[in-house]
């Protein structure tokens, strides 16, 4: 019986994702497979995947190992024997399937090694042992090489970040508008998911051609990324050079560094506000309309009894006694919309046109924090230059460390109120109910802290505004 036999193929790296390399590897390997006689049962592709990094999951490797436990194929040919391993252990569970099936088949295109005798599976573990120690050595030259661009504020390689041309020094203008016009939405109370939806739609974001799915944590990376205003970072955290400044890259930047600390306190801010919660509303008032009677929070909800093609309310605003309120008050949910959103976009224009416009007043202790950077600089300094002792440096710099982190987050969030109400405006109806809901909601809650909704009395009565109570700020 002629043997079935899976090929496995495997590149760490495949930055251009056109799979020369495991095409190449999957062409020898055939080759081989028609000189022992042997019939290519499957071809298993682990492309642009490492194997050293213990982290990483090999989707194709895992398959050929369950076909093999499952006796669908008959052995392995791969073009080295590194292509299918780099960690002991992964070798180990390979071999652990010889050990069970006497009669599978082992074969490499570079060398002779046959895991099915005692000494073929001795060399194996030599050569991988080897194989993951080079591994090693050159993860550790990759790593200082790249803590050194850091530290130059060079780029490190690889394909540019989503905001930049290839080569990524250049800005990309048209996913730049893109970047500043989510971060804008973002500063106006939108979610990161409503952004992401929009862009997976439009097209927007995906760095590698083929990429269908865009990931929220990537979404949320892109708006964040400490590069868009210039800092260099390493291992995902800014760097800093020996006088404890930020290092500056050498590329063109999206945002001032005070932009980009407004969207970064904005991010931040919600997710200590409501950790693991989704924030996502269907209806414009929901959270912010109170019952009249008991003040308990109302939600919106369909209305299930309107009948296809009739002209009821769609949705109504229903004190709840599930959520703990007295269910005595409910309202059509389209009339109460309307009537909040005239009330709220009529003082607004209001406060426009009797606050005088002013110069935006600078943040109050940017001189302080400069301050305590240059105390932190002469210090380092000084030790370096053996003026003051190493245990008088490491005395004297966590309080400044300490008081320039304090500084900072108080710049970030003058940075982020600022950008707020710059972003919170809206002259039209229209122009409100083009928003997405969350930006709507953010308009509502910067003009009213609460809408009260008092009970209309029993039966159908027209819409009455008096017993809409806004609660103004």
């Amino acid at each position: 019986m002629v043997p079935k036999i899976a090929v496995y193929t495997r590149i760490s790296r495949d930055d251009e994702g056109d799979g020369l390399g495991v095409t190449r590897q999957r062409e020898d390997c055939e080759r081989l497979t028609d000189l022992r006689g042997w019939a290519v049962a499957r071809i298993y592709e682990d492309n642009d995947v490492s194997a050293y990094k213990r982290n990483v999951r090999r989707p194709e490797f895992e398959l050929m190992l369950s076909d093999l436990a499952d006796g669908l194929i008959d052995g392995v040919v791969a073009y080295d024997l590194d292509r299918l391993a780099r960690q002991p252990k992964d070798l180990e569970r390979l071999i652990d399937m010889y050990d069970g099936r006497k009669r599978l088949v082992f074969a490499t295109v570079t060398n002779d090694v046959n895991l099915g005798t005692a000494d073929g599976r001795t060399m194996a573990r030599v050569m991988v042992a080897f194989a993951n120690k080079s591994s090693h050595d050159a993860s550790r030259r990759i790593q200082r090489k790249h803590l050194e661009l850091a530290r130059q504020g060079k780029p490190s390689g690889g394909p540019a970040p989503y905001g930049w041309l290839k080569g990524g020094r250049k800005v990309d203008p048209v996913a730049a508008e893109h970047i500043r016009a989510a971060q804008k939405e973002l500063l106006a109370g939108v979610r990161i998911g409503t952004i992401r939806t929009d862009w997976q739609r439009r097209g927007i974001g995906h760095t590698r051609e083929g990429t269908t799915r865009l990931p929220h944590h990537l979404v949320e990376h892109m708006l964040t990324n400490p590069r868009l205003c210039g800092y260099r970072t390493y291992h995902g955290e800014v760097l800093l050079d020996d006088d404890g400044l930020s290092v500056i890259g050498e590329w063109e930047t999206i945002n001032t560094v005070e932009e980009w600390e407004a969207v970064c306190a904005v991010v931040l801010e919600r997710k200590q506000k409501y950790p693991g919660r989704s924030l996502a509303r269907k209806y414009l008032l929901s959270g912010i309309a109170r019952c009249g009677l008991c003040h308990a929070k109302i939600r919106g909800q369909v209305n299930r009894r309107r009948k296809p093609g009739s002209t009821g309310p769609k949705f109504s605003y229903q004190c709840s006694v599930v959520n703990g309120g007295c269910g005595g008050v409910g309202r059509a949910g389209e009339a109460v919309d309307e009537f909040v959103i005239s009330l709220v976009l009529a003082e607004q224009r209001e406060r426009a046109a009797s606050s005088t416009v002013e110069e935006a007043e600078p943040w109050s202790n940017a001189s302080e924090l400069a301050d305590v950077e240059a105390d932190i600089a002469a210090l380092t300094q000084a030790a370096k230059a053996k003026e003051i002792t190493v245990s008088t440096l490491l005395q004297l710099l966590p309080d400044l460390e300490r008081r320039r982190d304090e500084l900072k987050v108080e710049r970030a969030r003058f940075s982020k109120k600022r950008q707020q109400a710059v972003s919170l405006h809206v002259d039209t109806v229209e122009d409100f109910l083009a928003l997405p809901l969350e930006r709507q909601q953010a308009l509502i809650l910067h003009s009213l802290s609460a809408v009260l909704i008092h009970p209309a009395g029993r039966g159908r009565r027209k819409f009455d505004p008096s017993l809409i109570e806004p609660v103004w700020r």
